[in-house]
């Protein structure tokens, strides 16, 4: 018998783990594909730490090659331009396809800079991550760097939070003394955390000297806009804005929502396609609301693979079900952050040290490349 395809396209934190627990299957049975456009992912959870030079870059990488080998996996290292759910096709960007018995999508979201446009190439958004780590790290290398520079952040969630805060550490370490704002928009600083949390993250803003500014703001050449009128001079912007849809998706005939994600079920199939199901930043559950969190997409792997297998076997699928309440970490500076759990919250060293703790663990869990360091260095806090 004819081994059944399975493939997964992208590679964020719930295939990496869907890959994991698949590696244990009967693999005579199931010829399973990774598609990614790079070998390397960026841990999110980590890439803070390394602005602030917490951690070498080497250690926020996931290596995709490396975890579809031990699964027993094809790579195949391109972009996914399109898909044919009906036929059980893959289009990738070389013009090549790729056949499906089940097909899995993880390819994340991308940052919303459309009101930003202008700034051209003074704007560096969060992802993909690989272009913002070399982004950044081509700034912190030029050496026309103003020491008074000029940096705005949009986007008043976590990733806004957390970019602000390494990006002050990290321009103070080269010898900069910035000048930042984050612009939060209309809704302020984290309206989606508790009361607690924003107290203690505005703070810390305060004391890395960034200016919390809510209010909408507009990309104008070497500068943004405020909504009253303000214009600020800037010499690069980072975009942390809100997500989108990759524009592909539209012309898959998959449902989507109003905003352009895959639109699963409780056990992450797609609503219109039985034999495509997705996971993370991409999806949208249509029984309940989810926040777009790393923490979800992380619980969600495991079940990923069991449901891609159960459905090919035509037997009972699990659902996901999110913990009500799941811990969320924020970076506030170097060996510092803010962690809540529903309504409580606590910061301080001790949950930098949990923050840091777990998202080691988790980059062991994935065979990270081996001789990576487990501990921080020298002189850090452990």
């Amino acid at each position: 018998m004819k081994a059944k395809e399975i493939v997964l396209i992208g590679g964020g934190h719930a295939h990496a783990l869907a890959l994991k627990a698949l590696a244990d299957r009967d693999r005579a049975k199931f010829s399973i594909t990774l598609v990614s456009p790079s070998r390397w992912q960026h841990y999110s959870g980590m890439v803070p730490g390394w602005m602030t030079g917490q951690y070498e870059l080497e250690a926020c990488q996931m290596d995709l090659r490396q975890i579809a080998d031990h699964a027993g996996a094809r790579f195949v290292e391109d972009w996914a331009v399109g898909l044919d759910a009906t036929r059980g096709c893959v289009f990738l960007s070389d013009g090549s396809h790729l056949p499906f018995d089940a097909l899995s999508l993880d390819v994340g979201a991308e940052v919303d800079t459309t009101w930003l446009t202008a700034l051209h190439d003074k704007l560096l958004p969060v992802k993909p991550m690989a272009d913002f780590a070399r982004l950044w790290q081509s700034l912190l290398a030029r050496a026309d760097l103003p020491p008074a520079f000029k940096l705005a952040i949009v986007g008043g969630g976590a990733a806004g939070v957390e970019v602000s805060l390494a990006a002050a550490a990290g321009l103070r370490k080269a010898q900069v003394n910035p000048t930042m704002a984050l612009i939060t928009g209309r809704r302020g600083l984290l309206p989606d955390h508790p009361p607690g949390v924003r107290q203690q993250v505005e703070r810390a803003l305060s004391r890395a000297s960034v200016q919390v500014v809510a209010q909408q703001a507009v990309g104008i050449e070497g500068g943004v806009m405020l909504d009253d009128g303000l214009e600020l001079p800037l010499d690069a912007a980072i975009a942390a804005t809100g997500s989108r849809a990759p524009v592909w998706l539209s012309l898959t005939k998959l449902d989507l929502n109003e905003q352009g994600f895959v639109s699963v079920n409780a056990c992450h199939q797609s609503t219109s396609h039985p034999n495509v199901f997705a996971a993370g930043d991409v999806c949208s559950r249509t029984d309940r609301a989810i926040t777009r969190s790393g923490v979800h997409a992380v619980r969600a792997g495991p079940i990923l693979a069991h449901n891609l297998i159960a459905w090919l076997q035509g037997r009972p699928m699990k659902e996901h079900e999110p913990r009500r309440w799941p811990l969320q970490l924020i970076s506030t500076g170097p060996t510092n952050a803010v962690a809540s759990w529903g309504p409580l919250s606590a910061s301080g060293n001790w949950v930098w040290r949990l923050k840091d703790q777990i998202d080691r663990r988790f980059m062991r869990s994935l065979l990270v490349r081996e001789g990576l360091p487990n501990r921080p260095r020298e002189g850090q806090t452990p």
